[in-house]
């Protein structure tokens, strides 16, 4: 049985950097027995390309603007807007201007394993997309040509 989970601002882990995207694990499949909690801030222009992974997942915009793309249909979330993206659904998502904060949550364990990957071996600088792709590969992760 999964035990209480309780994050608080000084016992929340220290945020992973996802391509310039600070990305905190709040609760990790491993913690919950199944889905995994993030909180993600970033600024504008940030976010990942078109992929998708075996993982329903979902956002809720609390901070800014944040545009989501899924094939030819774009939306611009504002605070307060939620959205949820089926598994294996082809997305992206970008902060808008002046960056935005979001909740997000993944139906299984695997992004948080897979974040920790991107966060030690790609440079948040020089970001490397084949050697993202490569680390997210075993996780599921695909990125449409």
């Amino acid at each position: 049985m999964a035990e209480v989970i309780v994050v608080t601002p000084t016992s929340a882990p220290r945020p992973l950097n996802i391509v310039g995207e600070q990305l905190t694990v709040l609760a990790s499949g491993a913690q919950t027995g199944s889905y995994e909690v993030f909180h993600q801030v970033g600024p504008e222009g940030s976010g990942p390309p078109p992929h998708n992974h075996p993982w329903d997942e979902a956002f809720y915009v609390i901070k800014g603007e944040i545009a989501f793309g899924v094939g030819d249909r774009e939306l611009v979330a504002q605070a307060g807007t939620f959205v949820h993206l089926p598994a294996g659904t082809t997305h992206w998502f970008r902060f808008g201007a002046g960056g935005g904060e979001m909740v997000s949550m993944t139906s299984r364990e695997g992004a948080s394993h897979m974040f920790t990957d991107f966060d030690r071996e790609i440079s948040p600088a020089q970001p490397d997309l084949g050697k993202l792709i490569e680390l997210g590969r075993p996780y599921g992760l695909e990125v449409p040509a």
